[in-house]
């Protein structure tokens, strides 16, 4: 369905499909991971193997297979790094008079930066396996986050992401009954 996704809306041939996973070496993981490692193997989807934690953000894998509990984690800790970096910087650059020039001078860098980090500018995302179009947003969305998961909404509809789904998952299905 991830990978569905990704083809529809970034309009990706072949996504690369990674497995989240604490090593890259085939006797790591949990027996869920295991297990699941070889039936993306066999799934005939663009599977890169395992991914670790390390690269979730490193574009080795255009979408990161994991069980929704590590997911959740993963987005909350990376909510909360960005928000470290961006105070630790914004401390950095204030503390000095040298320092406040320069961040005058690259402000518009860190406006940036600031607006790529913000999860109200994605708004939301869909939410996989139904035959619809939901859009998840934050507990704590506000009315930019609302406004942009609207847009991600009709992005979705406009994409045609139920039927390209549920067309991956028919090819997905006759390639494993082939093989079967």
């Amino acid at each position: 369905m991830g990978s569905a996704l990704v083809s529809a809306v970034e309009h990706k041939e072949q996504p690369r499909v990674g497995l989240l996973n604490n090593g890259t070496e085939e006797a790591k993981g949990s027996a869920l991971t295991k297990a699941a490692h070889q039936l993306l193997q066999a799934s005939g989807l663009h599977y890169t193997g395992y991914t670790e934690a390390r690269d979730v953000f490193s574009g080795a894998a255009d979408v990161i297979v994991t069980d929704g509990f590590t997911g959740n984690v993963i987005i909350k800790l990376s909510e909360g790094v960005s928000r470290l970096l961006m105070d630790i910087l914004k401390t950095e650059l204030t503390s000095r008079s040298m320092s406040k020039v320069g961040a005058l001078l690259a402000r518009p860098a860190f406006d940036a930066v600031r607006g790529r980090l913000d999860y109200r500018e994605y708004g939301g995302a869909p939410l996989l396996g139904i035959d619809g179009v939901v859009i998840v947003g934050h507990g704590r969305s506000d009315a930019l986050a609302v406004e942009n998961a609207v847009r991600v909404a009709i992005d979705a509809v406009n994409n045609k992401v139920v039927e390209a789904i549920s067309a991956e998952i028919a090819a997905a299905q006759a390639h494993l009954d082939a093989k079967a």
